[in-house]
């Protein structure tokens, strides 16, 4: 029993003078301090250059003008333009549509022999009148003849007058039963053909408006201030030069921010553009947006071919309009900004110091800044969310302060 207990404890003091003997003889670790070196970060150095806002919005293509071609007589369709059609074009005065002319040309004749007879009545009558007054003057005719012939005269001058209308009318009901087109323009839907009857109002066809197209665009309230729009009485769009004009009492070229517009067409992306030329009539209580209108010319080249697709009725597309141009500005990435609208400043020691900054706008990948800085300052692009205050870092040159001004 006693040696069942004393050989674990003879192994167990082995084990112990085995591992003193490792320590004593291993040899003794140094200390010594490693220096750390600052973390290098991208700088950029302030600069002020000219800078243009940009706005982006969204909108749909609309036509400028648009309605429902009806007729004003009433007959059956003789002759439809070919181009009374869906989707057909048409140029201002073309004609689109004949109506049988038969009786209206029957009641032009009619009001015709009206007004040749209602003339021959009037001529006697007048010559009756002057007749009884020679009478009268010489003490011959009653003033009851007189008073007959200066009725008889009134009533047939009447009568003319009335047959000169109706020939008028029956001329302009003859000329409607041609319809022209009013302006130029493309059909939307028609639902006439030759044979058919139609009435005085029936609608015939839809048609819309193609000298240029507009593009209706909301735009946040925010947004206002970075752009010029026309929003007080009767106010245009126009420069300084063109102000001081009207106070002058010259005529002013009107000046009007450019919008570009883009949107994936045939299976690539086009682009077109346009000039801002008003604001509708209110902005939206629920959205707090203001619709701007877009204009852009000969929106399917049809007074000057190029090569790019028509900007169609009904496209869907991206709009960046021209804002306010800063003479001197400041642009920093997105990436310098910190938390509290803050940056970091590099003093002559490569230190960081927190900079408040005044923001005129944030973009997506830049802010522009309109207060705090000052040229020559030293900024950090680099996200730092670990720095300090006075902590030392090792610039690198970065990027240079670029304005991003549309072509």
């Amino acid at each position: 029993m006693k040696r069942v207990v004393l050989y674990p404890l003879l192994i167990l003091l082995v084990v112990f003078g085995i591992v003193r003997v490792i320590a004593w003889m291993a040899p003794e670790a140094t200390k010594e301090k490693v220096a750390v070196p600052p973390p290098s970060v991208r700088i950029q150095t302030v600069e002020t250059q000219p800078f243009q806002f940009r706005i982006d919005a969204q909108g749909t293509v609309v036509p400028r003008r648009e309605g429902v071609l009806r007729p004003q007589v009433s007959g059956e369709v003789l002759w439809v333009s070919p181009d009374l059609v869906s989707g057909g074009f048409f140029s201002a005065g073309d004609p689109l549509l004949r109506i049988d002319p038969v009786d209206y040309e029957a009641a032009l004749e009619t009001s015709r022999a009206a007004l040749a007879r209602a003339e021959s009545e009037s001529a006697r009558a007048n010559k009756e009148l002057e007749r009884q007054q020679t009478l009268a003057n010489r003490s011959v005719a009653s003033q009851a003849r007189i008073d007959d012939a200066e009725n008889t005269a009134r009533v047939a001058n009447a009568v003319l007058r009335e047959a000169r209308s109706r020939l008028g009318q029956a001329k302009r009901e003859l000329e409607r039963t041609e319809i022209r087109a009013p302006y130029s323009g493309r059909i939307r839907k028609e639902n006439v053909d030759p044979g058919q009857f139609v009435s005085r109002g029936e609608s015939v066809a839809d048609l819309y408006a193609v000298d240029y197209a507009e593009v209706r665009l909301p735009i946040p309230d925010r947004e206002l201030g970075f752009m010029t729009l026309p929003l007080g009485y009767r106010e245009a769009l126009g420069s300084a030069e063109s102000t001081q004009a009207l106070e002058e009492g010259e005529e002013a070229p009107v000046v009007r921010p450019r919008v570009r517009l883009r949107a994936d067409f045939a299976g690539t992306e086009q682009e077109w553009w346009g000039e801002l030329v008003r604001t509708e009539g209110e902005i939206d209580p629920k959205t707090r947006m203001v619709t701007a209108v877009v204009r852009v010319e000969d929106p399917y080249g049809l007074e000057e071919k190029r090569e790019s697709p028509p900007l169609a009725v009904g496209l869907f597309v991206d709009a960046v309009i021209e804002g306010t141009q800063l003479s001197e500005a400041i642009v920093l990435p997105r990436n310098a900004l910190q938390q509290g609208n803050r940056v970091f400043l590099l003093d002559d020691e490569n230190r960081v110091h927190l900079q408040g900054i005044e923001i005129a706008r944030a973009e997506r990948d830049q802010i522009v800044v309109k207060g705090g800085l000052r040229p020559g300052d030293r900024i950090s692009v680099t996200p730092m969310p670990w720095a300090v205050e006075g902590m030392q870092v090792i610039p690198v040159d970065g990027i240079s302060s670029v304005a991003e001004v549309l072509p």
